[in-house]
């Protein structure tokens, strides 16, 4: 993997600024304050996974150009390092932007194996980090000081998944599909416990590999449920969608989604095979907000993109920086008070509706059911329900559900499954 980093300084007139407080003799503070405000943004720019990381990116830059790379007063610069999507890369960049670059904060990573690696190190180091990867007892049992996730965990959106296939759709029979890993377990024991909670059944539950060249034995296995829920990522999303069409099930049993397998990214690369599609997320580009409107406005004209969750994360993330920035004042160089700040930032327009932080420093925030639909030939997100601020602890009792085991491949138990 490339571990080259690049440099984007957002500082117009900084050398000037420097030489005229040095002619002028302005006091230290004054002098310390004009130093630029330095983000590290570890995202992923090769590999499988550098579709989300460049979004995560962009994202970013939009909410950075939209500010004049200017936040509370400070100017930012900006350190963007690859991770490669793998754990050890983001643990070599983490140490690059914080020991050698001295970065006040770090958003990011993308992918939860990746936050894992760097969550001890980051709290060692005392450095804020808000990233949108899903790692559920990063904010739970295993809570970090200095880790806030203004995105949402695996199975924030999935409960309400639950919620509404059970009580809105009536359904009382599920199946459920997703990769073999930490992210699909958690997602699927999220929809699990709620729509068994409310009186539904899991009766088969699947683990294809994350890397699957045919879904088809998969789906065959597929009969006799009201409905199917998947938690893909990446491209599985596309492949599972074309086989599931093609082997007549579309048609037959209706699919719902976690947020990443229909993130509105995403759709450009399908076809009529995902209309219908139901899919529960944290953030919607058909979403009302003021700050939405601009920010899906400004993707389009700087990439000609439709903007997902990734590129939302970051400039939610942004957001909160600036918040905390500004709350701080001349002593947002204080990391540790930095990260006290972000937890208790409260935002009432983001391009995801408000945000707020619970005590261990997870989102609190509106989660949309959205359909997938065609409008003048173009297929969209259309926000059909809006649950207003989910915890992540859904509305179980917070100290009830951490002495719960963290979600797993069998947690909670599937007492329900069939042959």
């Amino acid at each position: 993997m490339s571990r080259k980093l690049s440099r984007r300084t957002f500082m117009a007139g900084t050398a000037a600024a420097g030489a005229a407080a040095t002619t002028f003799n302005f006091p230290a503070p004054a002098i310390a304050q004009g130093a630029p405000f330095k983000i590290g943004l570890l995202t992923v720019k090769t590999g499988p996974l550098a579709q989300g990381g460049i979004q995560m990116e962009q994202g970013l830059s939009v909410f950075l150009k939209e500010k004049n790379n200017t936040l509370g007063g400070r100017k930012i610069e900006l350190i963007v390092a690859d991770t490669g999507g793998n754990p050890a890369g983001a643990k070599t960049k983490a140490q690059e932007v914080i020991e050698r670059d001295k970065v006040n904060v770090i958003l990011g990573p993308l992918a939860a194996f990746e936050l894992l690696a760097i969550t001890d190190y980051v709290r060692d180091n005392k450095t804020p980090l808000l990233s949108i990867a899903a790692a559920e007892d990063v904010t739970q049992r295993k809570a970090n000081p200095f880790v806030i996730r203004p995105s949402a965990t695996s199975a924030q959106c999935c409960h309400v998944m639950g919620d509404y296939a059970s009580k809105d759709l009536k359904y009382k029979r599920a199946a459920t599909i997703s990769e073999d890993f930490a992210f699909g377990y958690e997602q699927m024991s999220g929809f699990q416990r709620v729509f068994e909670d409310n009186g539904g059944k899991v009766v088969k539950k699947l683990w294809p590999p994350l890397v699957t060249p045919d879904y088809t034995p998969y789906i065959a296995q597929i009969k006799d449920v009201d409905c199917v829920f998947n938690g893909f990522a990446g491209s599985n999303p596309v492949k599972f969608m074309r086989a599931y069409a093609d082997l007549g099930l579309k048609a037959k049993i209706p699919l719902l989604s976690g947020w990443t397998a229909m993130d509105d990214a995403l759709l450009r690369s399908v076809g009529d095979e995902a209309i219908g599609v139901l899919s529960a997320a944290w953030y919607s580009a058909d979403g009302p907000t003021a700050s939405n409107k601009r920010f899906v406005a400004a993707m389009a004209k700087e990439f000609n993109v439709l903007p997902g969750g990734y590129s939302a994360g970051m400039y939610v993330a942004g957001q909160c920086v600036e918040a905390a920035i500004q709350k701080l004042g001349g002593k947002s160089d204080d990391r540790v008070a930095l990260a006290e700040a972000l937890h208790a930032v409260s935002l009432a327009d983001t391009p995801r509706g408000p945000v707020k932080f619970d005590k261990l420093g997870n989102v609190i925030g509106d989660v949309f059911i959205r359909k997938v639909e065609k409008k003048d030939g173009k297929l969209v997100n259309t926000i059909v329900k809006r649950y207003p601020s989910v915890s992540q602890f859904w509305t179980y009792q917070e100290a009830a559900f951490l002495a719960q085991p963290v979600y797993g491949r069998d947690a909670p138990p599937a007492k329900n499954l069939e042959q």
